[in-house]
């Protein structure tokens, strides 16, 4: 396949904004940097809009920022096969609706399909990364396209341009200071360590308060309005909406409005640590150069702590505080007192941020995703469609 013109992609939102983050960064780069025609197909509209505003949530199609977005109800009309793109991604194995399979069957040429599986650092997936998998009726072939963190998978996703405009703002504190200051940060609470929080709910953010509150650095936590909220509505005693601030011992935790994404990426840029969950801030907190904690998406019988294992495996080694601390904010070890937990942490934050660093450059060393899923598409057989 060379040089595809369309392109459709699949979501359906199960981590509320990790999966719908992914593919709307996805959307916007194979649009505006290889003038592809993206349809964007999403069954939760709510949740797009909390990272667009630009989004109409009731709207059964619309044009957002040039990406076709269509509101997917599983849909069972028949489909034309003249409505058929080049190229089809379903992300994270969700299920097309039959009667779309059954179009791109009858299509000639086929297009090329892809599923984009969810990122983790396990050694498996490079056996797994672009093998194929034959539909059992019709003549149809999926090929599975893993994102990763080696040369032998599809690498990270990242836009042009990313790190030249980090580095700018990262430079210049007036800017900084003012994108703090219209969230509302005050100098005082800027002087401070910002740290951005974003975790699931089930997180011991409360014990984290404690800690930070009787600890002798002052700590400025900036959370976005309804992450946390049981923690942050205790903390605060009232109700955590955008503006609500509250100062106790050593900590500071005003909450902010939740963040489009651009403007979540310069949170990021601009906090001294970041935690983040799930997959899309995961990887933008990579990018951010920053030290951060991850909280990982839970699975049924823990196995996501063999996923968060494996990730610290390569990111953390010789990071003991790191480590320790990551295993036990995702409740993957036993919890011990928060107070150490995270001195120990804070005691490792200069070398953590030389790894945020140095692994940047690497991740950066094996190209972007898109690019690469594109390359991958265009060795698989199916030409592009006169």
């Amino acid at each position: 396949m060379r040089n595809p013109r369309t392109l459709a992609l699949f979501c359906k939102v199960v981590d509320n904004f990790g999966d719908i983050g992914i593919c709307w960064r996805l959307s916007r780069q194979l649009q505006r940097e290889h003038g592809i025609a993206v349809t964007l197909w999403v069954d939760d509209l709510k949740s797009f809009r909390r990272l667009c505003p630009d989004v109409v949530p009731d709207a059964d199609a619309q044009h957002v920022q040039g990406i076709e977005v269509r509101h997917w109800r599983d849909q069972d009309g028949a489909f034309a096969p003249e409505e058929i793109p080049d190229i089809v991604i379903e992300f994270f194995g969700c299920e097309l609706p039959p009667a779309y399979v059954a179009a791109m069957a009858q299509c000639e040429p086929r297009p090329v399909w892809l599923n984009l599986e969810g990122l983790t650092a396990e050694e498996w997936v490079e056996g797994c990364h672009g093998l194929p998998s034959m539909h059992p009726r019709l003549p149809l072939t999926k090929h599975f396209f893993f994102p990763g963190f080696t040369a032998k998978t599809g690498g990270l996703l990242r836009e042009a341009g990313l790190d030249e405009a980090r580095q700018r703002f990262q430079s210049d504190p007036a800017a900084m200071q003012g994108f703090l200051g219209q969230l509302g940060v005050s100098p005082a609470e800027m002087a401070a360590m910002k740290v951005s929080l974003f975790c699931y709910p089930h997180a011991p953010v409360a014990d984290l308060f404690a800690a930070w509150s009787d600890g002798g650095t002052a700590v400025t936590c900036l959370v976005p309005e309804g992450v946390a909220t049981a923690a942050v509505q205790s903390f605060l005693g009232g109700t955590p909406r955008a503006g609500a601030v509250h100062a106790q011992g050593a900590l500071t935790v005003r909450v902010i409005p939740f963040l489009p994404q651009p403007d979540y990426d310069r949170l990021l840029w601009a906090c001294d640590l970041n935690f983040v969950r799930g997959e899309d801030s995961f990887v933008r907190a990579q990018w951010a150069q920053r030290p951060f904690v991850w909280h990982i998406y839970p699975q049924d019988e823990n196995l996501h702590h063999k996923k968060l294992r494996a990730f610290l495996q390569r990111y953390a080694s010789g990071l003991d505080g790191l480590e320790a601390f990551s295993l036990e904010w995702n409740g993957a070890t036993a919890q011990q007192a928060w107070p150490q937990s995270w001195d120990s942490l804070r005691a490792d934050l200069a070398g953590i941020e030389r790894r945020a660093v140095e692994w940047s450059g690497r991740m950066q060393a094996l190209g972007n995703l898109t690019s690469g899923m594109l390359a991958f598409a265009a060795t698989l057989r199916e030409p592009v469609r006169a």
